[in-house]
């Protein structure tokens, strides 16, 4: 009903053109089907196979598979008619098409006739633009997700004579990840979910990289695979609580929940800065949120953002955070946002495009509705301009510092298991003591050389041979010594700690 009053308020303006992009035909056309018959219109199709048709009806228009002999015939033709052209993108920017629509639409204000463009991507050319409205079809909604999986469930059982076997959290998780697609599109995923009629948690995996295949159009957003469990992150207990903490509101929409008639509505939390020292954990801790959270993982690419073409650059950030909120619920890390947002100073080295891309990130950041929770990290915060530091586009800004002697004993643990030795064989304190200035990355490191040592010597590790490699190792501590202690002094009074 909600798209049928848009098109009401186009025609009301009296839009002589309308730009369409879906993949999802079949429901445009039946939207088209009921908008015009509210309205007493005649529908009329166009196709490059079939040319012009009368919908619904055998009426069809002779010689007219191109499109340049459908829109003259469309000149001579009786007014109120919607004309739906279907796939006409390749065409538009030729010269002698882009006239005569331009022609139709100067008539328009008489003969109120609409030409309506539908393709799963499309660009409107320069010359027609401020005669053209964007309408976007709303997608199916929470409701219309539960009916398509029921009708499909139908379906199943109707082929095969069997019920279709749902584990309750799974089936509303992937129910969830069935949103910010087209029905068509949402339908072909459920049928993929149950095709072995059982709906699992192996289900979720599976849709996810198949909703994601459908809707990225490049590298630019890339789906992480293996998400570590936040047991798998050492220290960092001030990020762990808050993250539980929030967890709930996140995952639930408002009033979901149990306790929802006794406490506010609150808002879902929007996203996370994490600045630390390098090596110190803050890239497994951005992938750590998406396994706390139980949620997929998408990866910005600042390498692949940026393209030499004028305004390629913006059209990709904006793609990019479509697609984001198309895959909602999910976690958005951006790492080393510094490098894809800095620019320089004045932002005019590169043509200004790092300030556009940034206010681009900013409005997105300030005004999406869907829950992408953003983690973005940085390692150098000069370069990061102040308008993205300020309250309301983090919820949070976390120091992530070398970890403790605490902490760099549960690191110690983590990687001797992950490495397959048995913590409880060595001395964690001591060993901890050993590294006092190290990062987790360079604790690993040092585990992984000494294990080299015990391949070539055909010995079992110990803790001596660990505290070998600690010693061999000039921790970035040290090397970097000024720069760290630098950045720990900012971020003592303007941060909140991770650890």
């Amino acid at each position: 009903m909600k798209d049928i009053q848009e098109l009401e308020g186009l025609l009301a303006a009296k839009m002589p053109i309308v730009a369409i992009e879906s993949r999802d035909e079949a429901k445009v056309l039946q939207m088209f089907e009921r908008f015009t018959m509210l309205n007493e219109r005649a529908l009329w199709t166009w196709s490059v196979t079939c040319g012009l048709q009368k919908h619904n009806a055998k009426e069809n228009a002779y010689n007219t598979t191109k499109i340049e002999d459908a829109l003259r015939h469309i000149e001579k033709s009786p007014a109120n008619c919607i004309y739906l052209f279907l796939d006409a993108h390749r065409f538009l920017d030729d010269p002698v098409v882009l006239r005569e629509i331009k022609d139709i639409a100067a008539r328009s204000e008489w003969t109120h006739c609409m030409l309506v463009f539908l393709s799963a991507k499309l660009e409107v050319p320069e010359e027609i633009q401020h005669l053209t409205a964007r309408f976007r079809p709303s997608l199916p909604d929470a409701r219309r997700i539960a009916e398509i999986l029921s009708e499909e469930a139908r379906r199943y059982r109707e082929a095969t004579g069997e019920q279709v076997k749902a584990n309750r959290e799974a089936l509303a998780v992937v129910s969830q990840h069935l949103g910010g697609v087209t029905e068509e599109d949402a339908r072909r995923l459920a049928r993929l979910a149950i095709q072995d009629g059982e709906v699992t948690a192996a289900d979720v995996a599976r849709i996810l990289k198949a909703k994601h295949e459908l809707i990225a159009s490049s590298d630019i957003l890339m789906l992480e695979t293996g998400v570590p469990d936040i047991g798998e992150l050492g220290g960092l207990a001030n990020l762990k609580r808050w993250l539980r903490v929030r967890r709930e509101v996140f995952m639930n929409p408002p009033d979901a929940t149990p306790q929802a008639a006794s406490i506010p509505s609150l808002p879902p939390p929007k996203g996370v800065l994490l600045l630390g020292v390098q090596g110190a954990g803050k890239s497994l801790a951005a992938k750590c949120v998406a396994g706390a959270w139980q949620l997929p993982l998408f990866r910005m690419d600042f390498g692949a953002l940026y393209q030499k073409y004028h305004g390629e650059t913006e059209k990709n950030i904006r793609e990019a955070l479509a697609v984001a909120n198309a895959m909602a619920p999910c976690v958005l890390w951006m790492d080393e946002i510094e490098k894809g947002i800095a620019g320089d100073r004045g932002g005019d080295s590169d043509g200004g495009v790092s300030r556009r891309v940034l206010g681009t990130l900013l409005t997105w950041m300030s005004e999406r509705t869907s829950r992408v929770f953003l983690v973005a990290t940085a390692n150098d915060i000069s370069q990061l301009p102040p308008e993205l530091l300020r309250k309301g586009r983090f919820d949070e800004i976390f120091f992530v510092d070398l970890p403790e002697a605490a902490a760099r004993e549960e690191v110690l643990r983590i990687h001797l298991k992950r490495n397959k030795q048995d913590p409880a064989a060595f001395d964690l304190a001591r060993l901890a003591a050993a590294c006092d200035g190290f990062s987790g990355a360079e604790i690993e490191q040092a585990i992984i050389a000494g294990l080299y040592e015990v391949l070539a010597e055909k010995k079992p590790l110990s803790k001596e041979l660990i505290e070998e490699q600690f010693r061999r190792t000039k921790p970035l501590s040290v090397v970097m010594g000024d720069k760290v202690a630098a950045l720990r002094e900012w971020a003592s009074t303007r941060t909140v700690p991770a650890n």
